[in-house]
């Protein structure tokens, strides 16, 4: 399966994260990239949040003003159909390799995404999940490069 960075993202702690034109991915995430809540977000084995441009769209589609970043992902993915990605999974994002390793679990943080505030409805049993995933290698990325998932 082959798709394509849509966009990266990052900020200086919490939501909404904003687009940039190139990422520097190392094993702790993207490099100027911050977590509020380090209990629950980044470290090593949640390094990256990669979120679907097609779930966005759809949840767009519904009404809800949501737009890549606004939940806090990281790497919005475009042309993977995202019920194949989950725990275990290698995507390849450009020259960075990373394993799925757990779903992000929604918060009230992200409620304005959503027109109702129903932050849940990214919740892993809902298929709308935003997955996390570890660095197994390194790289640059950018908007446009190659993703694929093994």
């Amino acid at each position: 399966m082959t798709g394509r960075v849509v966009q990266l993202s990052v900020s200086r702690g919490g939501v909404p994260k904003l687009p940039v034109l190139e990422a520097q991915v190392t094993t702790l995430g993207i490099a100027g990239d911050r977590q509020r809540w380090k209990k629950f977000h980044g470290g090593p084995t949640r390094a990256l949040c990669l979120f679907s441009a097609e779930v966005i769209d759809a949840l767009r589609a519904e009404g809800h003003p949501i737009w890549p970043g606004v939940t806090g992902e990281n790497v919005t993915i475009a042309g993977v159909p995202w019920t194949t990605v989950g725990p275990g999974r290698r995507v390849t994002l450009g020259e960075v390799i990373a394993e799925v390793t757990v779903a992000a679990k929604p918060c009230k943080q992200i409620a304005s995404a959503f027109s109702d505030r129903d932050w849940r409805r990214l919740a892993e049993d809902r298929g709308r999940a935003r997955w996390y995933a570890r660095v197994v290698r390194e790289g640059t990325v950018r908007p446009g490069d190659p993703v694929g998932v093994e």
